[in-house]
């Protein structure tokens, strides 16, 4: 009597479940200008956090603003190793995901 064999690939050569792509390498920081007030600092920096953070969900299939949630952008930035953002910040990555479509 023959035996079909079954063919599967290794279990380590499996990707895991869900796949979430890696995280690249972020870029040289560059110094800011001198002489501007204060809170200019403080918005560009949001600013800066914020498109990190709406790239990161974008690239992980989070396309709808309803759907990115302060948790879930706050776990987002945990992954990436930021400090996890305000209600201002996540209020801005849900405006930056809508304002793409």
């Amino acid at each position: 009597m023959a035996v079909a064999a079954v063919t599967t690939e290794p279990l380590d050569r499996q990707l895991p479940m869900p796949f979430h792509p890696p995280i690249p390498a972020p870029l040289p920081k560059k110094r800011l200008p001198a002489g501007r007030p204060r809170e200019w600092y403080v918005s560009h920096n949001r600013r800066l956090k914020a498109m990190r953070l709406a790239i990161a969900l974008l690239d992980s299939g989070v396309y709808q603003p309803s759907s990115a949630r302060n948790h879930r952008i706050r776990i987002t930035a945990e992954r990436l190793g930021i400090h996890p953002p305000s209600d201002t910040t996540c209020r801005m990555v849900r405006a930056l995901i809508s304002h793409g479509r």
